[in-house]
């Protein structure tokens, strides 16, 4: 722990001016945000953090509130040489207390962080299953004939808003607009009536493709989105799918995924995850929930 010259840091909303400091903070701890991922936290939501006497971000974390009664918490980060100061409480608390008291919060822990989060009342419910994959290929051919997958246009954005809700929990209008719009590519699974079944969305971050939300009614269309999302990139992938999707995991590492962690999910305000339709495999960041 580092002195700070008896002065406590002080707890800020960061904004657009803070976006650099952001990256530096969580570059620290082998976090790969960028530019964009952070433009889109700060649309979609808001982050808090301590900033020591010289202006220099020491904490942070982040709240994203959806449309209904559920929010998400991530991003919450101490610079190692303030730890102990009780900042990332502290921070986590103000993400806590600008949502209503009835609203449902989740995150998903760290190793490290998950003896805070159980002191401040959250509970673990369930988990994700983190997948890396170096080298993409498509574990076997799949049946294209039922369904078409086309590219997203606005025209759609309804329909996913629909089928999201019932996929995730709660809807989550705000932030797949601006997702949407980050996003390397967004995809329609469509139907042989041409209603709207799935989508799929693709982010381009510093290191990985990062592959979600993937939202499908059963395992082999979700592995088609992740084919038609995956085939063209040379590079690295992520997925972070939620547990229940061990036939879909299985395709995932037949394609060249491997498991790479399984950090839990924990909520408060709550005693259960949302309710949701078994149709999400691949969540849009550990932050979004």
């Amino acid at each position: 722990m580092a002195t700070y010259n008896s002065i406590k840091p002080e707890l800020v909303q960061f904004d657009k001016y803070d976006v650099t400091g952001i990256i530096e903070l969580s570059a620290s701890v082998g976090w790969d945000y960028d530019d964009n991922e952070i433009g889109t936290v700060m649309a979609s939501g808001k982050i808090f953090g301590h900033k020591n006497a010289d202006g220099k971000i020491v904490s942070s974390a982040a709240i994203i509130p959806y449309d209904n009664h559920l929010a998400s918490i991530g991003m919450v980060i101490v610079n190692k040489e303030f730890r102990g100061l009780g900042l990332g409480k502290e921070a986590t608390q103000k993400c806590i207390d600008v949502v209503p008291i009835d609203t449902t919060i989740m995150l998903i822990a760290t190793e490290e962080g998950k003896t805070l989060y159980e002191k401040m009342g959250f509970r673990t419910v369930d988990c994700v299953h983190k997948y890396l994959c170096d080298n993409y290929t498509a574990a076997k051919p799949i049946n294209k004939s039922s369904v078409t997958i086309e590219d997203f246009s606005e025209i759609d954005f309804t329909e996913i808003i629909n089928i999201d809700k019932a996929a995730f929990g709660d809807k989550r209008s705000n932030f797949l607009h601006n997702r949407i719009n980050q996003s390397e590519q967004c995809l329609v699974v469509k139907d042989k009536k041409a209603n709207i079944i799935g989508y799929g969305i693709s982010i381009l971050g510093p290191i990985n493709l990062i592959l979600g939300p993937i939202v499908a009614p059963d395992s082999q269309t979700a592995a088609l989105i992740i084919d038609s999302l995956a085939f063209r990139h040379q590079g690295k992938l992520r997925i972070d799918v939620p547990s229940g999707n061990e036939e879909f995991m299985l395709l995932l590492e037949q394609a060249g995924f491997k498991k790479a962690s399984k950090p839990p999910i924990m909520v408060i305000n709550s005693v259960n995850m949302p309710s949701r339709n078994n149709t999400l495999f691949g969540i849009a960041a550990q932050i979004f929930g």
